[in-house]
């Protein structure tokens, strides 16, 4: 069963040809295509394809496809190099309001790590959104997982959550979790509210992902400064590890780490869902900027 908001379901439905764009970009990126070019690689005109980015993130091929470049991300390195430490130093706690107060973070002890889930019900709905069809998991202390769906389809995204909690009690309800996909998109709707999410880690991990917590919007910081950020500058490999088993995608923004030479990097959903996710985190930031038309 599908959660069928119309606005999330156009979204995800516009979605699907963005994340097209971006493929052909990431594949011709050599022979830097023109906006024309891009728009005939999904079969559409300018004027349409245009239309299709403004409805889907409030701005322009041109300007989202800006905020993209390798040179934009080493600007944005360089603006947020010192973001984590002052974070750090004042004060936040690790368990804590964090996100500017759009999540509250809790994790599992380690006896109920090791239990897996034991005695824990979770309810899990599939539900459009604007990067994509997803699953969202919850539990009576907060969302535990949130997944994209991928071309493996959503039994690859189910089995995943029952690996990852083999001994909770998982059922299929998605009026459970429909209500919070708004809230999770729109995060300023969850201000009065914050989102509660339930995190299983050990403990080396849910220090990266409480770290990743505090990379506000519109910034991006290095895998070395997570790693620096948690006190082991030498685990940049282990933090890269950590980061792409982040259960709880977007809540917790993983896509906002990228390499220190500029490149924006994997991830766990695909490269051109990372863009795209960047890309929105960006345009959000920048949507009072005056708009460059085609």
């Amino acid at each position: 069963m599908l959660s069928t908001n119309p606005k999330y379901q156009q979204a995800a439905d516009d979605y699907k040809r963005i994340e097209q764009a971006i493929g052909y970009l990431e594949k011709h990126h050599r022979q830097q295509p023109t906006l024309q070019e891009v728009a005939a690689s999904v079969h559409l005109s300018e004027y349409h394809f245009q239309r299709l980015f403004t409805r889907w993130v409030g701005i322009s091929p041109k300007r989202f496809l800006q905020f993209l470049t390798k040179e934009n991300a080493k600007q944005l390195l360089a603006a947020s190099a010192s973001l984590l430490e002052t974070a750090c130093a004042t004060g936040l706690s690790s368990v804590g309001r964090l996100h500017d107060l759009f999540v509250n973070c809790e994790a599992v002890t380690p006896g109920e790590y090791k239990q897996r889930g034991e005695g824990l019900t979770i309810w899990y709905g599939f539900h459009p959104s604007p990067f994509g069809e997803c699953l969202l998991a919850v539990t009576e202390r907060g969302i535990c997982k949130l997944a994209f769906v991928g071309e493996d389809g959503r039994e690859s995204a189910r089995q995943e959550l029952l690996r990852e909690w083999e001994q909770a009690q998982v059922l299929e309800e998605p009026k459970r979790s429909a209500s919070l996909v708004e809230r999770i998109f729109e995060p300023a709707k969850s201000a009065a509210q914050p989102l509660s999410i339930f995190l299983r880690g050990t403990n080396f991990q849910i220090k990266v992902w409480e770290a990743l917590l505090r990379i506000p919007a519109g910034n991006v910081v290095s895998y070395q400064d997570i790693a620096e950020a948690i006190g082991q500058p030498k685990a940049v490999r282990a933090v890269g590890t950590a980061v792409s088993r982040n259960p709880v995608p977007v809540l917790i923004p993983c896509h906002r780490v990228i390499r220190a030479n500029g490149e924006l990097g994997e991830y766990r959903y695909g490269s051109a869902r990372k863009k795209a996710l960047l890309g929105w985190d960006l345009a959000q930031i920048n949507q009072n900027f005056k708009e460059e038309m085609l």
